[in-house]
């Protein structure tokens, strides 16, 4: 059942279930969903008490989640428009032709496309193509990293996710957002490495963080860059 807590300026919404457990166990997903689990019979007070000790933490935790939550500007995808890849922004250039086409100049992006079909189709497809190429690229050095600490991932996918950056399934599969092809390659990087460190540290605990830091210890600049440049 869904909830609701004030605290201070702010309300905590949260799923509340209840099991047969000891302890009352608080989660926040990467969805900023906040999962409340409670042993059968624990009063609402007592589980609300709970709540607003933990509240800094889960706001902390909804703050650090949101940092994966692409938020790119609506494009028309007309010729003039500026669109990014690899952190740097390039000019658009439509053309219909007779066949669906990309060129990539190092000054512009230039789109052809059939009357049949669309410069955002044909542009978003080579978008596709390239983060999975590039992300391998860029992949492959930090995974043979990673087997120092005996983790290998079981591969990596590329996938939308309209509200994360990057994940790693419970069988060690790396996926990540395409749209992050627009990023800076320290950005992409930054995720690689966010989502390989979950393979030696499943929780965003204390060790994980270290771990991260030592790999990449500027990671919250690239964190912060990567936010910043798709809210703009």
């Amino acid at each position: 059942m869904m909830q609701e807590l004030n605290y201070g300026s702010k309300k905590i919404v949260y799923c509340l279930t209840y099991s047969k457990r000891k302890t009352l166990g608080i989660t926040v997903t990467p969805e900023m969903d906040v999962l409340v689990k409670a042993p059968e019979g624990t009063s609402t007070a007592l589980i609300e008490d709970k709540i607003e000790k933990r509240a800094n933490w889960i706001l902390k935790q909804q703050n650090y989640f949101l940092q994966f939550f692409p938020r790119m500007p609506e494009k028309q995808f007309r010729g003039g428009e500026s669109h990014l890849y690899l952190g740097r922004q390039y000019r658009l250039r439509v053309r219909i032709d007779k066949k669906n086409d990309v060129v990539f100049t190092g000054r512009d992006i230039e789109v052809y496309h059939t009357p049949k079909s669309s410069a955002k189709v044909v542009l978003e497809n080579w978008y596709r193509h390239r983060a999975k190429a590039k992300f391998l690229e860029i992949a492959e050095p930090w995974v043979r990293r990673f087997e120092q600490f005996g983790v290998q991932p079981e591969g990596l996918f590329i996938q939308e996710m309209p509200t994360r950056w990057g994940s790693c399934t419970a069988k060690g599969k790396i996926i990540l957002n395409p749209e992050l092809i627009k990023a800076p390659k320290s950005c992409i990087e930054y995720v690689i490495i966010h989502e390989l460190c979950h393979l030696v540290h499943k929780h965003h605990t204390e060790k994980f963080f270290q771990l991260q830091s030592s790999l990449m210890p500027d990671w919250e600049k690239w964190k912060y860059k990567l936010e910043k440049m798709v809210a703009s």
